[in-house]
């Protein structure tokens, strides 16, 4: 068989693929391998600033769980081997891009409403190993409403022994603002709660995404509200690594939310830093984040 059709066949594959999916991210300085455990678009959440319409709420069944890992040998296959950056899709990527960053389990939904989730980890884990990919990082983008589960608790355990990364959201200092952004029937509570627990075990970024409601940013006393949910996490005993504070970079399915300005971005950033002293990095509604 040609490169030339070998290329094009792993081409295809990928293209195809249902819940594996290479994205070249300025953010992660290279390659992230992405992994959709919600293609079925179902979460515990409806933000509003969501690129997904949704309206549905329930747990996720597992399913086709052996396609997911036949998906994710294959692209670990294309990274480790460079073959990837020879695909009509990637052949263009500059030099110092050329690497792989990370796994990052994110997608439609919640990731970790999967019933199996901590076994599904488990068995990526041994994957990313089998093909010396052990410098590559797992990332976990979820949204904390299932850390007090004991099977999620376990996956949690799973990323920090490869190289894990747990990426949670907090959009809100109140309540009502939570629920608002949210909109879920998940108390807030029961979120802030899953940030300490987690927290308490590794250092955590927290994922803060900051919008115009119907031309309205958030009110300074929202984020102040959100500083003090930050500094009780820390305060209690929860280590948090980095806030990233960012905006809305792509069309939500939700007409009424816009992006923040640059300079709001930067000044909640700031606030961030000065009321909690911790480190804050910055996205804004240009940037891929």
């Amino acid at each position: 068989m040609s490169t030339h059709h070998l290329h094009t066949q792993h081409q295809r594959t990928f293209e195809g693929n249902r819940f594996v999916y290479p994205v070249l991210s300025r953010r992660s300085k290279g390659l992230s391998v992405g992994v959709n455990l919600n293609p079925d678009k179902i979460c515990n959440f409806d933000c509003i600033y969501c690129q997904v319409d949704r309206r549905t709420e329930s747990e996720v069944r597992f399913v086709e769980s052996e396609r997911y890992f036949q998906e994710l040998e294959e692209m670990l296959d294309l990274c480790a081997s460079g073959e990837i950056f020879h695909t009509a899709k990637f052949a263009e990527t500059p030099e110092h891009l050329r690497r792989v960053n990370d796994i990052a389990f994110s997608g439609d939904g919640e990731p970790t409403t999967y019933k199996n989730f901590d076994e599904l980890i488990d068995r990526s884990a041994q994957i990313k190993r089998k093909h010396g990919l052990d410098d590559v990082k797992m990332v976990l983008i979820t949204n904390a409403t299932m850390f007090h589960r004991p099977h999620v608790q376990r996956g949690l355990e799973i990323f920090d022994a490869n190289q894990g990364e747990i990426w949670a959201k907090l959009d809100a200092g109140t309540e009502s603002y939570y629920r608002t952004i949210e909109r879920t029937k998940i108390p807030f509570q029961r979120v802030l709660d899953n940030l300490l627990l987690a927290a308490k075990v590794r250092p955590l970024v927290i994922q803060s995404m900051f919008l115009k409601l119907l031309g309205e940013s958030p009110t300074p006393q929202e984020i102040s509200a959100f500083c003090d949910r930050l500094n009780e996490i820390t305060h209690a005993g929860g280590e948090i690594k980095l806030v990233q504070v960012y905006t809305v970079a792509r069309k939500p399915a939700e007409s009424i939310v816009t992006p923040l300005e640059d300079a709001e971005v930067d000044a909640i950033a700031q606030a961030v830093r000065d009321r909690t002293g911790l480190r804050a990095e910055v996205y804004y509604g240009s940037s891929d984040y």
